[in-house]
């Protein structure tokens, strides 16, 4: 079984703070959730007063701020809150695009909170981060798409605990130009931007989104210097080839940093999951992006954009 940890008693929000769009549907189709194998287990460990997985939490509602570990339902959020690491969801919690696969919420953004960044770095900086990720939601509501923001963020972060690594996971921002310079002034340690899925499935699981589009960004950002990530997740459809050309596409277009995860439907009106992919599949394709040329790959079932990636940067 794989527990939402957001739905146990510890985490739930109080109303005021719940987002409403959240209970809206992807679909009207109704796709009941599969029953996952015995390798998509996850064990969690409650919080106790004074542990880390508390003091986290304590940081982000404090502060109140945004995770994507919640609000994207992440199988992750117990283990990493208890390394002391989340990823910051900057620009709020309602996003512009509606993807199948994605449970962040979905609609007319509110304003943006133009403190956020300072309360952002003031919590990395009280948990003594040495490495920070940072995403937001697509913001194409913006006409910088919200990469001002995340400028802001890191160089907020930076004057407050220079010794910390940023790593940004980026919305496409429709691949302009004046957009990624912004970010770019910045100078984030790494930028992500996940290419998702294969380019047969885009059309179907992120219709807001381009394949080409998404590779040009990648490459523009490769071509300017910058350590450049991406991520894939598996279990929509693929087939091996689509795979194969994927990653052949992400070395080429710049990508040296890669994650490869399973996809699990977040709830019944979400695109239904085609397979959980076997773990030994996931070795094979880590063997085979390593054969490619990739320099850092994690690969697995549970493996997400942001998984340990305090210890990728250091390798």
């Amino acid at each position: 079984m794989i527990f939402h940890f957001t739905k146990w008693p510890h985490f739930k929000k109080s109303k005021e703070g719940m987002n409403p769009l959240k209970k809206k549907p992807r679909s009207k189709n109704i796709s009941p959730r599969a029953v996952h194998p015995e390798w998509m287990k996850v064990r969690v460990s409650f919080p106790t007063e004074g542990d880390a997985l508390s003091k986290v939490r304590e940081e982000v509602e404090s502060k109140k701020l945004h995770t994507v570990c919640e609000s994207a339902s992440c199988p992750n959020l117990n283990h990493c809150w208890n390394r002391r690491t989340a990823t910051y969801m900057l620009s709020g919690d309602i996003c512009t695009r509606r993807c199948q696969y994605c449970d962040v919420a979905f609609g007319k953004p509110k304003p943006l909170d133009l403190e956020e960044p300072e309360r952002v770095a003031r919590s990395v900086a009280e948990l003594g981060l040495r490495h920070v990720v940072l995403t937001a939601v697509n913001r194409d509501d913006l006409k910088d798409g919200g990469a001002a923001h995340f400028a802001e963020t890191i160089t907020k972060i930076k004057s407050y605990l220079p010794t910390c690594s940023i790593e940004v996971l980026i919305p496409d921002f429709k691949a302009k130009e004046e957009s990624l310079k912004i970010l770019y002034d910045a100078k984030p340690n790494i930028i992500n931007h996940n290419i998702e899925t294969v380019e047969r499935l885009f059309p179907t699981i992120t219709p807001q989104k381009n394949y080409k589009r998404s590779l040009s960004v990648l490459s523009h950002i490769s071509n300017h210097g910058f350590l450049t990530k991406s991520g894939l997740i598996l279990g929509l459809g693929e087939k091996e080839e689509d795979v194969k050309q994927c990653l052949d596409d992400l070395f080429a277009h710049g990508v040296r940093m890669l994650t490869i995860g399973q996809y699990l439907q977040p709830g019944p009106t979400h695109y239904p999951v085609q397979e959980f992919v076997k773990p030994e599949v996931f070795d094979y394709w880590k063997e085979t992006a390593y054969k490619i040329g990739f320099k850092t790959i994690a690969s697995g079932p549970l493996v997400r954009s942001s998984y340990h990636a305090d210890e990728y940067f250091s390798d």
